[in-house]
């Protein structure tokens, strides 16, 4: 990984908003102010001390984002984080699923999901994917069972888990910031979902500006979020560090980490589900293929089925302390939309990027 020096270095030239007037300048500032005082009232004393000794660099949609373990993140992740760390301990039937931010990961946790549980709901007219957010069936260990603080107790959370029902957890965290015991595990199953950083950085700079505060004047830029991104700093990122840990761990470990293209499960769904279910030790049976259940649970899971459902159009989700519509985390869910924004210049910037970091890893992207 580059030092945080360089990386410091290098964004902090570039993160100052180029299109605000000095007026919008001072607003900003006194709403990051204001922000940033909130958010230290939650954090324990522990977290506060902390982050006076971290870089910060400007955040996206939050004041700053820390530099935490050598990725990006906001303070109540770091706190979320540490206590996850802390006090989390795997079983050996455990499933993670990780992803960076804007990469799949309501579709994958709604595939896991499904495959996992495809027994216990048989009839898809009463699936509980029609009914839940699939971020309310597979919760965050960052963003809901760690969150503000909190001590889950994971025997209500998956009152039922046994090695047929495995528990099922979802992560942005790095792989070398796992907690220990699911790194060291060789039972525990890890899917990593990778979205090739184009799109990701499209879908990642819509769903800022989306979120942004309101107290914040005007869009988070383009060009402002895209200097940012190639610097590294961005939620859970450099992105490149985020996808090559998991991506250099499958290829140590491949009974152990599983990792999927979001293009090559676009392509072919089918596949990738069959290679999935293997991998999550509930391959489909001969009958299964023979009756479409892949198919069946292929369309249930689709992006198209989900957006369209009541609460995904309506519903809302409680992370950290606040209130999140679910709506927002369906935009288009396509392979090559950042055509329609990126310029010339910027196609040629990320793309020699991505070919310096990923140099000799064998790590590649369809771009369409």
């Amino acid at each position: 990984m580059p030092s945080s020096t360089t990386i410091i270095t290098t964004a902090s030239t570039v993160i100052t908003p180029t299109h605000f007037t000095k007026h919008h300048q001072k607003i900003v500032a006194e709403a990051e102010e204001k922000e940033e005082k909130e958010v230290f009232e939650l954090l324990s004393q522990e977290c506060k001390e902390l982050l006076l000794s971290l870089p910060k660099e400007k955040g996206w949609r939050t004041p700053f984002l820390y530099q935490f373990e050598g990725f990006w993140c906001q303070p109540k992740e770091i706190q979320s984080i540490i206590s996850f760390q802390k006090h989390f301990k795997s079983k050996e039937s455990d499933v993670i699923l990780a992803t960076i931010p804007k990469s799949g990961t309501t579709w994958l946790k709604a595939l896991g999901f499904a495959i996992i549980n495809r027994k216990r709901y048989s009839n898809t007219q009463n699936h509980p994917l029609l009914t839940s957010n699939p971020h309310d069936l597979v919760p965050f260990l960052e963003y809901k069972l760690y969150a503000n603080n909190q001590l889950p107790d994971l025997s209500n959370v998956f009152p039922n888990d046994h090695d047929h029902h495995p528990r099922t957890f979802a992560t942005h965290v790095p792989f070398p910031s796992l907690e220990e015991s699911i790194k060291k595990s060789e039972n525990v199953k890890i899917v990593y979902l990778c979205r090739n950083p184009f799109d990701t950085f499209i879908s990642s700079w819509h769903f800022i500006n989306k979120l942004r505060l309101e107290s914040l004047p005007g869009k988070f830029s383009l060009e402002d979020a895209f200097k940012m991104y190639c610097s590294g700093v961005v939620g859970f990122g450099p992105f490149w560090e985020h996808m090559l840990g998991y991506w250099n761990e499958s290829l140590k470990r491949p009974k152990k980490v599983l990792f999927l293209k979001y293009e090559d499960m676009t392509e072919d769904i089918e596949s990738n589900l069959k290679e999935l279910a293997n991998f999550l030790g509930f391959p489909f049976s001969v009958e299964e293929e023979r009756e479409n259940v892949i198919e069946e649970i292929a369309k249930l899971c689709s992006f198209d089925k989900l957006k369209e459902l009541e609460v995904n159009k309506s519903g809302k989700a409680m992370t950290f302390s606040k209130q999140f519509e679910n709506k927002h985390l369906f935009r288009k869910g396509i392979v090559g939309d950042w055509v329609n924004y990126l310029s010339a210049s910027m196609v040629n910037q990320l793309s020699q990027l991505m070919e310096e970091k990923f140099e000799g890893s064998g790590l590649s992207f369809k771009l369409l």
